[in-house]
């Protein structure tokens, strides 16, 4: 396993090929770092779900550089789903389509749909145009992390995490901190209206504003993607929701909290954007301190807030 810190123009073009040969590629995103494998290969992907110890049912989120790419995916693409590609990409929003014959069982959990997403990240989108330039069509990528473990947002998180795992041949690229922090919004695009499967940076007003249709966040499907399972994004300590700590065990909250005679405070964010850039940072730096608690003061209000709670609801079950 290489960590590559200098994400030259040869190194990208290089983990592309890498790629391409079946390796796997753990690189930045604006969300959270992603683990890549090319993903119309079924060995390489194959590699992703033990690298991850993820259950082979779970589907992956396919990764492309650009929208003419996206009918080689999905079919018969509702035109608001459209409208909120044309709107948010580039950006944090997964699309989940009627997949085309390309996206196969092995990425898709067995499902008639595939999940799409475009980052807006600079290396990332270099790295997927590379890719595509040398004959690949999308880069499966769910977060570099364990199954059901914090994401990580930094290079060095992805080494701590899955270094003991990657083969000689995988490939990490260093491109710092990722900007939003928590994973990509997931909206089910299958059905008459947009229904919002996983919270995310892009908010169900944005979708509203974008296609006219106002999304529903609360009905019942039977689609399975990434991050829906009750229990997830749990760092080894407890998380608990709303209390107070004791002193020794360690705190999130907003700056205007203060933290009690005792406690160790892991962030202290200024508003809600900071708060979600700085959560999964936090959870971890509790683990390396070897915390058995952390206790955390979710954020009000809506917007981005919505996906931090879903964050910290599922981190604490």
């Amino acid at each position: 396993m290489s960590f590559i810190a200098s994400c030259t123009a040869a190194a990208i073009k290089d983990a592309a090929t890498s790629l391409i040969n079946g390796d796997l590629v753990a690189f930045p995103t604006e969300t959270v770092y992603g683990l890549g494998a090319d993903a119309a290969n079924e060995i390489a992907v194959k590699k992703i779900y033990q690298v991850k110890g993820r259950p082979s049912d779970h589907p992956l989120i396919v990764h492309i550089s650009n929208l003419k790419q996206l009918d080689k995916w999905a079919r018969e693409i509702p035109e608001y789903a459209i409208k909120l590609a044309r709107s948010f990409w580039p950006g944090p929003m997964t699309l989940i389509l009627p997949r085309t014959a390309l996206a196969k069982d092995f990425i898709t959990g067995g499902q008639d749909n595939v999940g799409i997403r475009i980052p807006d990240q600079t290396l990332a989108l270099a790295l997927l145009s590379e890719f595509e330039q040398q004959g690949g069509a999308g880069v499966a990528a769910p977060s570099a992390n364990r199954f059901g473990k914090v994401s990580p947002t930094t290079a060095k998180a992805v080494e701590a995490e899955l270094g003991a795992f990657l083969d000689s041949k995988d490939l990490i690229l260093d491109g710092g901190s990722c900007e939003v922090g928590v994973e990509s919004t997931i909206i089910d695009c299958t059905t008459q209206t947009p229904i919002i499967l996983r919270p995310g940076a892009i908010t169900h007003l944005m979708i509203k504003d974008a296609t006219g249709i106002e999304p529903d966040a609360t009905k019942k499907v039977d689609t399975k993607a990434s991050g829906l399972l009750e229990s997830h994004y749990s760092p080894s300590a407890k998380v608990i929701l709303d209390q107070t700590p004791k002193p020794g065990d360690g705190f999130i909250a907003l700056s205007d909290i203060k933290t009690p005679e005792g406690v160790i405070r892991l962030a202290s964010p200024k508003n809600n954007i900071e708060y979600a850039k700085l959560l999964y940072q936090a959870l971890r730096e509790a683990d390396n301190l070897e915390l058995s608690t952390v206790f955390v003061i979710q954020p009000q209000g809506d917007g981005i807030a919505d996906a931090i709670n879903d964050r910290l609801k599922k981190a604490s079950a």
